[in-house]
Order: structure tokens, then sequence, then C-alpha cells
């Protein structure tokens, strides 16, 4: 074994610690290079039997554990796992750039009830329980209290089904209700909803801080306010300005809380719990206690007004003292003296002053009377039904120390300020990278805090139970009293527990401090989670943290944002704004749940069983409904700040695949696309042009004729199926590299163009039978090509293979037996880039008639921003028997009624002699063809052959227009006599010498004299109206049955393009593409 060691040792065998075995690399080859099988421990001794018992049992897999490793090393890994994303890790590792000194991070230790549980809780057990519940039950009445507590509750106990659903799908990682909904719902929408969910943590924040001030200020320490308010009207204004000043103070001292590390608030969150849970407690044991002795809590009513009672003890105008009547506080109040004869406020002279029992307990029947809502205006009085005799001007009622409302009150307003309370079941799984099994933890601590809110909170009848004894203990105008101001400013929901309302004071001070930590605490982790994908390039800086990971940057941001929400400094106005980001993050929870339910894809897997996608899509729609109850203006902000952040994450954003539900869903509706697409073939007003672009690569794999698709994307602009398709020769298995590299060159140069498609590479034996393939099975289904655009093979004289304008002619034979239309470029690449043309015309030339594609092609590119300004002309030929008037009259009628704007002309061309020159075109031709066929002359010899042709053409053809009476007779042949003896010095055989005589004896044959004189003729014609035209467009003619004359063919084709630049040769696929019917 000592042996076995020092060689592991010499050869740098990275050796397993958990099983002490090699690494699968180790198995592919030996350090010295050598197989396995030659290595030396085949031969082992007994020292190192039990190493190579592993691998002689894995001899098999030998070749492929590079790739597939061994179960014992996959399962090695699994153990060591951490729920810390890959990037999470690699952000959090010492930097090469920042030096080696960082610590490494310790695996995530909190368990289900330190990092899921208590911060649901603290969240829930929140600040609009203590502070609003009362005002809301006093304000709606209980049936409409009812209905938000049941909405808001309902929409939250579904939210949590369909998130723990998601959450035991696998592994959740920094990021909790990011990543849930990113993995589900795609980068973008996981993005635009994570960064609405992090602002509305954070306004959360700001909401519980502004809690915790006004608890202090109000019911704690009224005197430590800042700024006082001299006279009534100002008191709003001082209260306003006193939280902005003692909030900012508490933020900082909380971010430096959370700065200090989450543990230090871990430890503050069990006291804050338990002063919380003592809170509950006391409320329950006060109700308890009002069945039999209700506390003394007098509130004192002038007629039906409900009066504040800071500044007077006594609730009566006057008193006797020592049989003397004298007025009390409350007479100065109202009078302008303490005298009995002082003027006094009118409403104060016709009332009588009555003074009632605040909490008249259980059993005292106040329910019936707070069973309705009492909504109302801002400044309106609170006050009980009760008779009284109205003053006749009540102006100066402001003044008076009335309980008044400080806002204006409405049912939907109410809906938004209530679902705080209900947020907190999120709280825990934005922490889910602190965690040691976010799967467990995340569905077990969230569920199981809503029964707990269950028990303690909500007594016998769930959530709703609070609103129930709330109405039966407490008289309605102290519910209404927001601040307590009737019960000398005591906490309302305080006035009810026992022992003392100081109690329910301290444990909801306590409860909003923890909450607000709670928040500060998640949201930096959530903002961190989303700058570390790297989808929202701009907030990449907030990725970094401490070397122990926490959000550092993230915590600054979100103590900036939450100021900005702390300046409101009105929680009632701050409440309905988060309502809106958190009831957005849960309908996307459940609209994921409820998607990969149905999509029912194989990697939807959930430990959580009790979920279904009825229940998630009944909790998407109740949070829909909700947003725009609650505001239907801040609904609206929210999704325009959402719709902003997903468009930008689309255009600017990394690009990822997460098997999102967005593509699985468009997946399915692609399948069920293109099986109804299967069942009937497209109507002819659905008809467009489905491409298949043929490209040609260079040695270097790179596209020939960009421009090629650049004029794809001018004739489809952005609409239907575009598939660029190129060949490669050889086999796949030798050329699978540079297939892939060949379609990356494709796909780049594809992007560079803009033209939006699928790029499809094929190895084939031949370039023939790949082009061939291509238009046989690309595509799919009902999404196929009909049209196959290709460039024209410019320099097929000169080539030294003359397989490739065979390809060229055996392509074109292949789309006509496919039935698809076929479209040739020549001289692709001077056509139009991106530049805008100016001003000019699209030439085309109808021949035959081809279905309509001629016309509809120009109609096409016009509809593109490069040929907008061209103008449409139609030509058209008229032979001698057709009246050629008539024609152009039938056809400006044609056009009209297919709604085309074009110029007609109908070009006549009568019969006339054939001339010389298309006798000597025509023969040059076939004395070409037949050289090289039977001489095979040498590559360059073919090379000379070819340009002395192309020479000789060009000189007739200018002798021709110089001499229109040329005659056959005085046509110079190409091959002269001096060259045929060359010729036959170089090729001494008999069989070649008699070849090369009969050339001199060849007559041309008639059939390809009449094509050439077609070719000649129409040829001067287009030249004649159309060389100085953007694009000419002409009807191609079909290859000859025949492929010995394929190359004739292409000479004729060759003649008929002759002298014009821009030209695409069209076929059509044998149908229809363009009717007159709407």
């Amino acid at each position: 074994m000592i042996g076995l060691m020092k060689r592991i040792k010499q050869c740098n065998l990275k050796i397993n610690p958990i099983v002490m075995q090699p690494s699968p690399d180790v198995y592919l080859n030996h350090c010295d290079g050598n197989p396995r099988e030659s290595s030396p421990f085949i031969n082992n001794t007994d020292d190192d039997k039990g190493t190579l018992y592993d691998g002689k049992n894995m001899a098999l897999f030998e070749e492929e554990m590079d790739s597939n490793p061994m179960v014992s090393s996959l399962l090695n890994k699994l153990a060591n796992y951490t729920n810390l994303t890959q990037g999470v890790r690699e952000h959090e590792e010492a930097d090469e750039d920042e030096g080696a000194k960082k610590k490494t991070v310790k695996s995530p230790q909190m368990g289900t009830f330190i990092g899921v549980y208590l911060p649901c809780l603290q969240n829930i057990l929140g600040v609009i329980l203590f502070l609003r519940m009362t005002w809301i039950v006093g304000t709606a009445g209980i049936l409409e209290s009812f209905i938000i507590v049941s909405m808001c509750c309902s929409c939250t106990m579904l939210t949590a089904i369909s998130m723990s659903a998601i959450a035991t799908n696998g592994v959740v990682p920094a990021g909790g209700s990011y990543y849930m909904i990113s993995r589900s719902l795609g980068p973008e929408f996981g993005g635009a909803v994570g960064l609405c969910f992090y602002l509305g943590t954070t306004f959360a924040g700001a909401m519980y801080i502004l809690g915790t001030i006004e608890i202090l200020l109000t019911y704690i320490v009224p005197s430590a306010a800042i700024f006082k308010a001299e006279e009534k009207a100002q008191e709003a204004d001082a209260l306003l300005n006193n939280m902005r000043v003692y909030g900012t103070c508490c933020l900082t001292l909380m971010a430096l809380v959370v700065f200090v590390g989450v543990k230090y608030v871990n430890k503050l969150a069990l006291v804050f719990l338990a002063c919380v849970v003592l809170s509950i407690l006391a409320i329950y044991a006060g109700v308890i206690k009002t069945i039999f002795e209700p506390p003394v809590f007098p509130v004192c009513l002038l007629g039906n007004r409900t009066l504040q009672n800071h500044d007077f003890d006594k609730c009566m105008k006057t008193e006797i003292i020592d049989n003397l009547t004298v007025t009390t506080k409350l007479w100065s109040l109202f009078c302008e003296g303490p005298e009995l004869n002082a003027s006094c406020n009118e409403y104060f002279s016709l009332n009588n002053v009555t003074e009632i029992q605040g909490i008249p307990g259980l059993t005292s029947g106040v329910i019936s009377e707070n069973m309705w809502g009492s909504y109302g205006p801002a400044g309106m009085l609170v006050e009980k039904a009760v008779p009284s005799v109205p003053a006749s001007v009540a102006s100066q009622d402001k003044y008076m120390p009335y309980v008044a409302n400080d806002i204006t009150t409405f049912f939907t307003l109410l809906v938004g300020i209530y679902f705080p309370s209900v947020t907190g079941i999120m709280a825990g799984s934005n922490r889910s990278g602190d965690l040691r099994d976010a799967q467990r933890s995340i569905p077990i601590g969230t569920i199981l805090a809503i029964p707990c809110i269950v028990i303690i909170i909500k007594s016998i009848l769930k959530y709703l139970s609070c609103v129930v004894v709330f109405g039966a203990c407490i008289e309605g105008v102290v519910l209404r009293d927001k601040f307590g101001d009737s019960v000398k400013g005591n906490l309302v929901i305080g006035t009810l527990s026992w022992p003392s309302p100081w109690v329910i004071v301290i444990g909801s001070f306590f409860s909003c401090c923890g909450a607000g930590l709670q928040s500060l605490t998640g949201a930096p982790r959530l903002l961190q989670a989303i700058a570390r994908d790297g989808i929202v390039p701009f907030l990449q800086v907030f990725g970094h943290g401490k070397a122990n990971g926490e959000p550092t940057w993230a915590l600054l941001l979100t103590a900036v944002i939450c100021e900005s929400g702390i300046l409101i400094a009105s929680l009632d106005a701050v409440a309905p704004i988060l309502s809106m980001f958190f009831l957005m993050c849960y309908l996307f929870v459940n609209l994921a749940c409820a998607l990969q339910t149905l999509l029912r894809t194989p990697n939807w897997r959930p430990r959580f069983k009790y979920y279904h996608w009825a229940l998630s899509f009944l909790g998407m729609s109740l949070c829909l409904a909700l947003m725009f109850i609650s505001s239907w203006y801040y609904a609206l902000v929210a999704m325009l700040i959402a719709g902003c952040i997903y468009k930008y994450i689309e255009y600017r954003g990394a690009e990822k695949e997460w098997g999102d539900g967005i593509r699985g869903l468009s997946l399915n509706a692609a399948r069920y696309a293109l099986i109804r697409l299967e069942e009937a073939p497209p109507h002819t007003k659905n008809w467009r042009p489905q491409l298949l672009v043929l490209l040609s690569l260079d040695s270097e794999l790179s596209v020939k004729h960009p421009r090629l698709l650049s004029f794809t994307t001018q004739l489809k602009a952005g609409k239907g199926l575009t598939i660029v398709g190129s060949v490669l020769e050889g086999t796949y298995l030798t050329r699978e590299s540079d297939a892939k590299r060949a379609e990356q060159s494709i796909k780049s140069a594809m992007a560079a163009e803009k033209t939006k498609g699928f790029c499809h590479v094929v190895v084939s034996s031949n370039l023939r039978d790949g082009f061939s393939h291509l238009i046989q099975s690309a595509g799919l289904g009902g999404m196929k090509h009909n049209s196959v655009l290709m460039a024209w093979p410019a320099n097929w004289k000169q080539s030294n293979d003359p397989q490739s304008w065979r390809n060229f002619i055996e392509t074109i034979r292949e789309t006509t037996a496919a039935h698809q239309a076929l479209l040739v470029a020549k001289n692709v690449d001077s056509f139009p880039h991106q530049e805008r043309l100016a001003e000019g015309t699209i030439d085309v030339w109808w021949i035959v008639h081809d279905g309509g594609l001629l016309m509809l092609l120009p109609f096409l590119l016009q509809q593109h921003k490069v040929w907008r300004k061209c103008k449409m002309r139609i030509f058209t030929v008229a032979q001698l028997d057709d009246n050629s008037i008539q024609m152009k009259k039938d056809l400006q009628m044609f056009l009209y009624h297919l709604r085309l704007n074009a110029e007609v002309e109908v070009v006549e061309m009568h019969d006339s002699d054939i001339s010389a020159f298309t006798y000597e075109k025509t023969l040059v031709m076939e004395q070409r063809s037949q050289m090289l066929k039977q001489m095979q002359l040498s590559r360059t010899e073919r090379e000379r052959e070819a340009q002395l042709i192309h020479d000789r053409n060009t000189a007739s053809h200018a002798a021709l227009n110089d001499n229109s009476d040329a005659t056959p007779e005085r046509v110079h042949m190409t091959w002269t006599k001096e060259k045929f003896c060359t010729e036959r010095t170089r090729n001494r055989e008999p069989n070649a010498s008699v070849a090369v005589r009969d050339l001199f004896n060849m007559k041309p044959n008639q059939s390809n004299v009449r094509c050439m004189h077609t070719a000649v003729k129409l040829n001067e014609v287009v030249v004649n109206k159309s060389q100085g035209a953007h694009l000419v467009l002409l009807n191609m003619p079909g290859p000859p049955k025949s492929r010995g004359g394929d190359e004739n063919y292409m000479e004729f084709l060759e003649v008929l393009m002759e002298g014009l630049n821009r030209v695409l040769l069209v076929r059509g696929g044998g149908r229809e593409v363009i009717t007159i019917y709407s």
C-alpha cells in the first residue's frame, strides 16, 4: 500500500477524500500518458488489490468517465452540496483580483424556526394589527371588515400553498420568491416581479419603522416630539415632521444592526417575538375579563360628538364645590372664559355632556351597533348614533377638541391599508440562502405560521375572530378613534388588554422593530440574488458584499429607498404602495404554480402535495382583483414599472435559459399550432413566402453572400418563416465541430443582417444531396418553407468544376418537383443593405403567369423601409396577334382588383428574322460545349478558352450594334486555323483530330437557336426599359428535361440577364399566391 501511495504521489493523482479512490480523470489515461490497460496497476499486488478491484469492475466505462463520473463521486458532491448557486459561490469565494484573504463562506446553518417561521410570524404580527386593526373594524363595520380580512387571508393562504409547491420542487438558493418566479416564468418575469417585490419589502421596512415611531411619539413618550403644534390645525404637520426625523434615526440604527450581521437580528428577533406573544395573550385575557369586569375607560361625548380628553379630567361643564357652581376645564375649551356668563360655542351650549364606557365588554351588545361601517371625508367628526341638537354654524368645529377623521375613508382604501398585515408569508423565503434546507423549511415555516396566527391572534374563528372580538368589546366611537384621543391617548387595542395597556404598547413597539429588522434583512438579500444572476446589468454592483456574504451595497441601496418611504411619513399612505408590489409578486407566484401544474413538465415534482392548479388560478384572480380594489392607479403604476423592467431585461439583460414555464408554454402553444396547421393547406389569402435561404460558405466557414440575408429581411419584414441552410461536404462524425462553427457563423451573420429565423447546417457526402435534403426536410409540420432563395452562380463559366453549376440546375429541378417557388438573385452583393434607396422603380417583367408571385414580391418589398420609396412597374409582352391596348386595360383592371398600385406598360415584340449575332452566339455556345466534352482541356486551357469566348461575344455584340445588316455568313468563328493547328500538334490522337475537324462543319441546333433568339430579343427590350431600375424581376424559365442541355440552359439565362445590375429570377411553385377576393 505504501508503494501504491508513492506511485500516486509521483503521478499527482487526485484522491477522493471520502472513498479514497482516484478521480474519474484517472481512469482515462495514466500519468505517463499510456492507456489504463498498459498501466502497472493491472499487474496488481495484494497491497493494492482493493483499489484495482473497482477499476477492473468499471473497465467497460473507462472511456466515458470524463463526462460521466462514477456514482460515488456524484453522491459525494451532493453530500457536500450547499444551496448557494454556482454564481453565488463564485462571488462569495476569494477573488484573484481582490486578493486571497477573504474568508470562505460558511454553509448556511439556519433552521426552519429561526430562518422561516420567526420572520413570517414577526411580519404578520406587525404594525397593522396593533395600530390600525381596531380603526378598520370601526370604520368598515364588522361585516365589511369580515369581507376585507377574508379576501386578504384567502389570497395569502392560496399564495402560501402555491409557494410551498414551488419551493419543494427543487433546491431554492438565495433569492427566495425571486428565484422561484424567475426559474418558473423566466428571467424577464422573474426580474420584473423580483424587483417589484424588493421594492415592496423595502417599503414594508419603511412602514414598520413609521409604526415604531408612531408608537414611540404617540403612546410612549409624546413629550419627545421635536416639532410642537401651537394650534390644532398644525398638529398633523408637526406629527409628520417628527416622524421623518425620528424615522431617519431609527432607520440608521436598524441598518447598522443588520450590517453587523444577520445573527444579531435573529437573536433580537427571539426577544421581540416573546414580547409580541405576551401582548397577544394579554389581549385575549383582557377580552375574557370584560365578560366579568370591563376595564374603566370613560369616553366623553358632547351631544353625539366624541371629545379628545387630553386637557380635562372631568366629563362635565360645571361642578359644585362648596355649594358653588364652578366651570371645569372642559368649559374653558369651548368658552371664552371660565365665567358662567362667558360666550360659548353654539353646539356646546345647545347639547349636554355625557360619559360612556369605552370598553363595555363582550356581553354588552355593542356588536349590533358596530355591525355597519361609517365612512366619511377627512375632518368628519366621530359621532355616536344618539340624538343631538345641531348648531347653525359649524365653521369653528375644526378648532374644537373633537375626534375627527384625519383622512378620507372608503372601503377600497381600507383593503390597501390592511393587506400588509398578511404579507409576511415570504419573509422567510427571502432568506432561503441562509437556510440549511430551504425545500423543507419554507413550506413548513410558512404554512405553520398561518395556523399559529389562527390560534394566537384570531382565537376560535381564526383570523376573522379578531374582527368579531374588537367589534363586540369596544365602543364604536373608540374604534374609529385612530390615535386613542378619546381614551386619554391610550392605544385603543391596549385598552382591551390585561393587566395593563402598557403590555400592548411595549409589545407592539417591539413587534414593529422586529418586523422592520426582518425587512431590512430580507430585502438586500433579494436584491443581491437578482444582481448576481446578471439579468439587470446596472445592478451587478449590488451583488458584491462582505467576505462573509453580507450584502453591503444592497443594504445601502435598501436604506436609501426605505428613507424615501419614511419621508412620506404617513403609515396610511405607505401601506397601499407596498400592497401593490406584494400583490403583484403573489399573482406571479400563483401563476407559476398553475402554469407548471397544467404543463405537466417532467421536472415538476414538488414534495408538497396539497396544491391544485385551480387553487393557484383562484389565488391569481384574487390578487389581481385586490390590486384594483385597493387602488386602481397604484395598480397601473406598479404594472407600468414591472413592464418597463420586463422590457429592459428582454432587450438589455443577459440571456438565460432556466427551463422556465413560459418557454414550456411556448413549446405547447407551438405544438398545438403546428398540429392545427397540418390539418389543411394555407388559403391563398394567407400565403406568404416562407423562405429557405441556401447559403454558400467559404473555406473559413464564413458566409459568402451576407446581402442575401439582408434581402431576406427586407422581403420578410420580420414576418413568416425563414430557414437559413447550408451544406458541408463530408461525414458528420468527422465534421461535427465544423458544422457547429458554421452554424455559429451563420447565426452571427443573421444577427448582423437583422434576419429573424432558424439556422440549419447539413453535412452530406456531396453538395447536391445536401441541398436536396434541405429542400425536402427543412421545417416542421405546417411550418415548412414554400420558397427557396439562392444566389446566381456568377462565375460558373470560369469555374474549374462544372459540378457547381450542375448543382444549381439540380436545385431548380428539386424545387420544381417539390412544388416550391424559387428566387434567384443575380449580383446579390450589390443589393442594398440597410440604407434606404432613393426614389426609383421595381420593374416586373411578366412574361408567363406563375401564380402571381411576380406581383406579390414587389408589394412585400415596399413594406420595408429600404424599398418604400420605390414604385412598381409591370411590363408584359404582346405578340403580333395581341391587342396591346386592350391588354393594358385588362392588366390595369386586374391590378385594381388586386389592390396593387403599379404602372402598366405593354411591350410589343413582333416576329423578326434571327440575327447573325444570335446564330453566332448559339454556335459559339455549342462549339464550347462540344470542345469541353471531347478535348478534355486542361485547367489552363479551359480558363483561356472561356475568356476567349467571352471576349469574342463582347466584340461581336459591339459590331452588331454598329452594323445591323450583318449576316450569318460574315460571322468569324472562335476556332481559327492557327488555333486548330496548335491543338492538332498537341493532341496527336486521330480521334481528337477528327473531332476538332468536325467543329468547322457544325451547324447550330435550331431549337437552341430559337431559345437564344428569345433570350437576346427579350434582353434587348428589358435593358432598354429597365436598365436604370433598382430591381428587375423576371420569369425564370424551367431547365431542360434532358440533362445534356444544362450548359446551354445556363447560357440562355446569362444572356437573358446580361447588362442588368440587380435581377431577381422568379419561378412559381405551381399554385396561386394572390387573389382579388377579400
